[in-house]
């Protein structure tokens, strides 16, 4: 077995360590399954950090969705969390996975909400059931 990723899923998990190095303020960032597990990390993200923000960024878009369904607005599109020193934001990608990005308090928040709405919209059809098995394998490693 090796441990080289596909073309698609290098490209995939550039993007993610691309987006934190290319836009102010943002620390990490993760993709996650639906079912919570971590998919992809930003470089320099610790794996455990990096699967405990999945486990997060998971429990907060389902009951954001589950809360959304109960009063009938629509589909969760994106979630902030403004802490004391920093905030997190998770966006649905597509089938319950999730963008999640820690940022720094000084961060501009609509440039983070922005520059994520555009990753999304952009690169979030590349995650297709086989390169989600992809980055689990890899990660599970």
């Amino acid at each position: 077995m090796t441990n080289r990723l596909s073309e698609s899923a290098e490209n995939f998990a550039w993007l993610i360590s691309n987006f934190v190095d290319e836009v102010p303020g943002a620390e990490h960032a993760v993709v996650v399954s639906a079912d919570g597990l971590l998919l992809t990390a930003s470089r320099d993200f610790p794996e455990e950090a990096a699967e405990q923000l999945s486990a997060i960024a998971s429990g907060l878009q389902s009951l954001a969705e589950g809360g959304a369904k109960l009063f009938a607005k629509g589909e969760c599109e994106q979630l902030i969390v403004r802490m004391r020193h920093g905030h997190l934001f998770v966006m649905s990608i597509s089938d319950g996975s999730c963008l999640a990005v820690l940022s720094s308090n000084d961060a501009d928040m609509k440039i983070v909400a922005y520059q994520m709405t555009l990753l999304v919209e952009n690169a979030g059809h590349v995650l297709t059931p086989q390169l989600r098995s992809e980055l689990r394998e890899v990660i599970a490693r």
